[in-house]
């Protein structure tokens, strides 16, 4: 799609001769795939860990542990379009258009669950930290179910163009055609780009509103659980960002140049914004794989849990465990 995956190398201007894309193809077809594979293993890998952590360590019943959770999911539902984009890159669309249409729509649910859950998770800091009596901070489990139902249901929403609109198309290329899965209509690519970038902006501005007033008010006090719990959830947020803001701004100048907007119209322009698309992608996509090592660094009770886990109790702890078993931490699992 030309909001997330579309590989716009493969969309040759053969009135030109002089652009010539093959090795930024090559490129593509070789390095995407690797590196994809790497992050899906390492994703379902982490991720499931921690989905499996909650459930047998933690309380659920925890606002940040439903948050986390949820992010762990909307992570595993992004990861499942990897392993078809990585086949895209090598011998471009194989499947049914129906699949074009579903996979794109998982794919973008994931992108937008993720961006919700991350920002939902930052608020909570905030009221957490800034305003702790705050009759607007949820206290329950069910204000914790509700929002995440929300928060699925606007997921779903915004990614509803991308399976409406969605189809495989024919892409001519030097001796051949391929099949690629992109928008049907360049209209909804545009709007696709756009709401992407402004769901990203909305998100970036309320998150930087909620760090301010959250370091302001750290930089008064000396609660270093507070403090622990900040740094996990900063982390994961940043390096969302970090991995995500070079790869909107390249979409969108590579919607540029696409519509031949002067100058990315240009060649050499258009060749280097193909190449900064595959790396700008494969920083942005690795998120999936990262907030469980996150959890793993900064999460105390996650590291500890995961040791627990995999270290074979004595015969004579079996007893104990399983009193442990029944008295789960009320707290989060950061």
């Amino acid at each position: 799609m030309g909001t997330a995956m579309n590989d716009s190398s493969y969309d040759y201007d053969y009135d030109n001769e002089i652009c010539e894309k093959g090795d930024v193809v090559k490129f593509g077809s070789i390095v995407v795939p690797v590196f994809f594979f790497v992050v899906v293993t390492l994703s379902l890998v982490g991720n499931i860990l921690v989905l499996v952590i909650l459930a047998l360590y933690e309380n659920l019943k925890s606002l940040s542990n439903i948050f986390i959770f949820n992010l762990a999911l909307s992570d595993l539902v992004f990861t499942s379009g990897l392993p078809f984009w990585a086949v895209y890159d090598i011998w471009g669309w194989l499947i049914h258009e129906i699949f074009c249409k579903v996979i794109t729509f998982v794919f973008f649910i994931g992108f937008y669950s993720s961006v919700l859950f991350l920002t939902a998770m930052t608020i909570y800091r905030y009221l957490t930290v800034v305003r702790p009596l705050s009759d607007l901070r949820p206290q329950n489990t069910s204000a914790g179910v509700f929002i995440s139902i929300v928060l699925w249901i606007i997921s779903v929403g915004a990614a509803v163009p991308s399976l409406l609109f969605s189809t495989v198309i024919s892409i001519p290329q030097e001796d051949h055609h391929s099949l690629g899965c992109e928008y049907a209509d360049v209209l909804w690519e545009k709007v696709a780009v756009c709401q992407q970038n402004i769901f990203f902006l909305v998100a970036l501005v309320v998150m930087a509103f909620c760090y301010c007033k959250i370091l302001w008010r750290m930089t008064r006090s000396r609660s270093h659980i507070k403090s622990r719990a900040v740094k996990l959830v900063f982390c994961i947020v940043a390096v969302f960002f970090l991995g995500w803001v070079p790869y909107n701004v390249v979409i969108f100048l590579r919607l540029l140049s696409d519509n031949l907007v002067p100058p990315f119209e240009e060649c050499n322009i258009s060749i280097r914004l193909d190449y900064a698309f595959y790396v700008c992608r494969l920083l942005a996509f690795s998120h999936c794989c990262l907030n469980p090592v996150f959890y793993a660094l900064v999460g105390v009770k996650f590291w500890g849990h995961l040791k627990t886990m995999f270290r074979r109790p004595s015969p004579g702890e079996t007893t104990q465990q399983g009193r442990k078993q029944n008295f789960i931490s009320q707290g989060s699992m950061y």
